[in-house]
């Protein structure tokens, strides 16, 4: 009888591979030990059955790793030596995991039972599919969408990220008018879904991002590639946000940096010629308006990410990139400006903006 159990279970575990594509849930962490004994639990009680949740230590000095060895001792645990910040992190990491599927979600996310599947589901249906997100909603806050992602992101003409659900720093509340499947341009670090194959194919996330719009370059050069980005909102998180690097000059440099260079990398020259310079004085009209309203730390970051794109142009053995489009031919591009938009128009609703 006991052998006859035994085959059974093999039986059933094999139907389960072949029908249901394998998931690795990868969470980052970083010194993280609050937010993992708060958020593993939601991700345990995933239903999806296909699953492994593995947790990618960036060299972590608090006694996080301890603490789940101990706590969840079913969790995978991989540990770098180095912090690598989110973009190096995580191509170290997925170069140690085997899934048809990643995972890329933020320790400071609490997952729904069910989150997985409707993706998965979407995914399955259409192998162009490269990346896709669930609906993110704020964790202290569950009626309104959450910063980073909401119901989906997008850009403007000028490369301004933006989202479903998220203007600037306006978030709206969630009264399910974003809940469709639609195409976006970009799907948020915070829940990421992405396919192996796509990813490792993309070459990754680009490591000398370090922090902030990696996720969206990455996105960009998956588009250029032919494959969509989706949102998903059946599945849906809860995200607490700017869980990782204090708020300050580093976050406000790395931002404006790395839009910048994104820019310059994606953007054909009929476009960048203008749009660049447009671009350096919207950001500067920006630094001095922090600086006369007392945050000299806003001001200094924005000039220090100007220089470092300057100095990023003139860097010798850059990676090679895509050949461009026009940026007006991606999902998820809004043609106009948001700045104008927002600031002029005072319109900081995707719908009054975009009529979508």
């Amino acid at each position: 009888m006991k052998g006859l159990h035994l085959l059974a279970y093999l039986i059933f575990a094999q139907i389960i591979i072949l029908v249901f594509p394998s998931v690795a849930i990868v969470i980052l962490n970083f010194n993280g030990k609050k937010h993992l004994e708060n958020f593993l639990p939601s991700v345990l009680a995933s239903t999806y059955t296909n699953k492994k949740i593995v947790l990618a230590d960036n060299a972590s000095t608090d006694d996080s790793i301890a603490f789940v060895e101990s706590a969840f001792p079913t969790i995978d645990i991989i540990i770098n030596d180095q912090n690598e910040g989110f973009a190096g992190g995580y191509n170290w990491a997925l170069s140690n995991v085997v899934a048809d599927y990643y995972v890329l979600l933020n320790s400071d996310v609490s997952v729904t039972p069910g989150w997985i599947e409707p993706i998965i589901q979407l995914m399955e249906s259409d192998p162009k599919i490269g990346a896709c997100q669930p609906k993110l909603l704020s964790y202290f806050n569950p009626h309104l969408f959450e910063y980073a992602g909401a119901a989906g992101g997008w850009i403007d003409s000028l490369g301004y990220p933006f989202s479903r659900g998220r203007i600037f720093d306006v978030c709206e509340p969630d009264a399910s008018q974003y809940n469709t499947t639609q195409r976006i341009f970009w799907a948020s670090g915070a829940a990421m879904f992405v396919r192996s194959n796509v990813y490792h194919e993309m070459g990754g996330l680009d490591a000398s991002f370090f922090a902030h719009q990696e996720e969206i370059e990455l996105c960009w050069r998956m588009q250029l590639k032919g494959y969509s980005i989706m949102a998903c909102p059946a599945s849906v998180v809860y995200h607490v946000g700017a869980g990782t690097l204090p708020r300050g000059g580093r976050k406000v440099f790395l931002n404006f940096r790395n839009n910048l260079i994104m820019l310059w990398m994606h953007l054909p020259w009929s476009e960048k010629l203008w749009k660049m310079p447009v671009r350096f004085a919207l950001d500067a009209i920006s630094a001095w308006k922090g600086l006369f309203t007392g945050d000299a730390y806003f001001f200094t970051a924005i000039m220090k990410a100007h220089f470092a794109l300057i100095l990023w142009i003139f860097k010798p053995n850059k990676s090679k990139k895509l050949s461009p489009k026009p940026l007006a031919q991606l999902d998820g591009v809004y043609k106009g400006s948001l700045v104008w938009q927002y600031f002029i128009r005072h319109k900081t609703s995707f719908q009054k903006i975009v009529g979508k």
